[in-house]
């Protein structure tokens, strides 16, 4: 018989019966309105953005992990397929397919399985790949179609307040709520991300603490700005970001006070990207500067003891 092997590892130690693909399903029906609102607004240029990544995503994590690795397919746990559909969600529909596949490349091959692969990564993936796209291909990147209008271009909200040409309030609320603007295909619609993140707490994949101290954090300094804060939650990729992709397990801080300050200065960098900095939009740089962080975080916001020591234990 054989003898029974004593496992180390390393905390958080919790007992659940949640999987990490049961997880990782969880999180792409809670953005299945966001990919509805973004294929019909965007039709078919936004399917094929949205296919190319997701099988570029599954293809480049198969290879890597048969031919490199030499190890078992992990496709199965899912986490391939969610970081395909977060980049495309993230990416312009018109942005050309082989600039996507290349973003896909950079995300699972680089940010992900060079530090080891799931539970491994520092930062993002998703966002590594957009990062690296906006980057390398700044005007393709910021080229947005205009909904419902075939070849039409135009830019984004936040890209015209930048510019001066539009104030944040002649939008107006249903247009950020039902995604009618330009903007990258996942964060058009507040109202659909909105759904997703209420069936995350229903379902306890995330809790509340990251997504509502990042609008916190952002509406602090947009306060002091004297700037529109309903406008900008609403535009540009601060839900998307605050409700997908800051929220991950393995790049976001372990406990809830860790959390809100994580979550507070995300939103902080981001107001201060968006007033002050060059783009106009600021949540990605914002959230992979602070997955840096997340090891500090943890390591000095930690939990308190289960029990005080007595003072003869101490004496």
């Amino acid at each position: 018989m054989e003898t029974p092997r004593l496992i180390f590892s390393t905390s958080p130690h919790d007992h659940t019966k949640r999987t990490t693909p049961g997880a990782m399903f969880h999180v792409l029906v809670a953005l299945l309105p966001a990919i509805a609102v973004s294929l019909w607004y965007f039709r078919l240029p936004a399917l094929g953005v949205l296919l190319v990544s997701v099988l570029s995503c599954l293809a480049v994590e198969w290879a890597v992990t048969r031919f490199m690795f030499k190890r078992p397919s992990t496709l199965a746990d899912g986490s391939a397929l969610l970081t395909g559909v977060l980049l495309a969600l993230n990416l312009p529909a018109g942005l050309p397919l082989w600039m996507t596949a290349a973003g896909a490349v950079i995300a699972i091959g680089v940010a992900k399985l060079a530090f080891g692969g799931l539970g491994c990564n520092v930062f993002n993936p998703a966002l590594v790949g957009r990062v690296f796209l906006l980057i390398s291909f700044p005007v393709a990147m910021t080229t947005f179609p205009v909904p419902l209008a075939d070849g039409v271009t135009g830019p984004t909200l936040l890209t015209s307040v930048k510019l001066g040409t539009m104030s944040p309030d002649e939008l107006g609320m249903m247009p950020l709520l039902s995604g009618d603007m330009g903007g990258s295909m996942g964060e058009v619609s507040a109202a659909a991300l909105l759904l997703g993140f209420a069936y995350l707490l229903c379902v306890r994949v995330i809790s509340w603490h990251i997504p509502v101290s990042i609008v916190a954090g952002l509406a602090v300094v947009d306060l002091i700005a004297g700037y529109p804060v309903i406008p900008d939650i609403l535009s540009g990729g601060l839900l998307l970001g605050a409700i997908f992709m800051a929220t991950d397990y393995v790049t976001s801080p372990m406990t809830r006070r860790g959390m809100l300050l994580y979550g507070v200065l995300i939103g902080m960098l981001t107001a201060v990207i968006r007033r002050w900095g060059a783009y106009p939009e600021g949540m990605s740089f914002s959230i992979l500067i602070m997955n840096g962080f997340t090891p500090l975080i943890n390591r000095y916001v930690r939990p308190s003891r289960f029990a005080p020591r007595r003072k003869e234990e101490t004496a």
